[in-house]
């Protein structure tokens, strides 16, 4: 057979199978209890599929099954050792990271979050990160203070 028709194994080949990084976040990486226990399920998860996609024989396909999960090893590894364990917050009175608040917009809509770090925000699920506009304009409210978001105001209402 031709060489033209086989791949051959090399850098070249290795290096088309190597994602990119995921982007680490700038700045502290703060997490909530629940969300370092997601991160540390999460990379045993990377790491038990990297360990599967070792196993495949064929070297090529193995690099290709290898590649995400090799990627996200990497990145959850450096977000465990860097995670800083932030304690719920002791005064429920100013809102705060772990805090829970409730606002209400200037058009009526009233919205709840839960203040948390950038891996386990989940807007749909009620969560955000400490990082967004939002969360920086009310972390230091206490009730019925007035934040400015974006072109608009809030007003806290409740906090947890």
């Amino acid at each position: 057979m031709s060489v033209a028709f086989t791949k051959e194994e090399s850098a070249e080949t290795a290096s088309e199978t190597l994602l990119p990084d995921r982007p680490v976040p700038e700045g502290p990486n703060l997490v909530t209890a629940e969300g370092l226990a997601a991160l540390e399920r999460q990379l045993a998860e990377a790491r038990a599929a990297y360990d599967a996609a070792m196993q495949v024989e064929d070297v090529n396909e193995r690099r290709r099954q290898a590649a995400g999960p090799f990627r996200d090893l990497r990145y959850l590894a450096e977000r465990v050792r860097t995670a800083q364990l932030v304690p719920p917050p002791e005064q429920p009175d100013v809102v705060a990271f772990g805090s829970t608040v409730t606002f209400e917009r200037e058009d009526g809509r009233v919205q709840t979050y839960r203040i948390v770090g950038e891996d386990e925000a989940d807007p749909r699920a009620g969560t955000i990160s400490f990082a967004s506009p939002i969360a920086r304009a009310l972390i230091g409210k206490s009730v019925g203070d007035v934040a400015v978001v974006g072109t608009g105001e809030v007003e806290v209402t409740t906090i947890r």
